[in-house]
């Protein structure tokens, strides 16, 4: 899934994918496939995508955090 908030932070800053990538020493491929939500990046690209692009790097793993999730209950017990 694209991660829209990404373009529109990397569209507020005027940076192309190019610009973001080598202020955040990753490939553009890699920057490209992140933005478009076919990779995740690690921690520490994260944070430093973050920093270039000026936002708090822990939105990319927000809905990844301690969500609990519903147990189903069998009838079989």
């Amino acid at each position: 899934m694209k991660r829209d908030w990404l373009s529109s932070y990397r569209d507020q800053a005027g940076m192309t994918h190019e610009e973001v990538a080598i202020k955040a020493n990753i490939k553009r491929q890699y920057y490209s496939m992140i933005e478009n939500g076919n990779r995740n990046p690690s921690v520490d690209v994260a944070k430093r995508i973050g920093m270039v692009l000026n936002f708090n790097w822990i939105i990319f793993f927000d809905n990844k955090g301690n969500k609990m999730f519903p147990i189903a209950i069998s009838s079989n017990v």
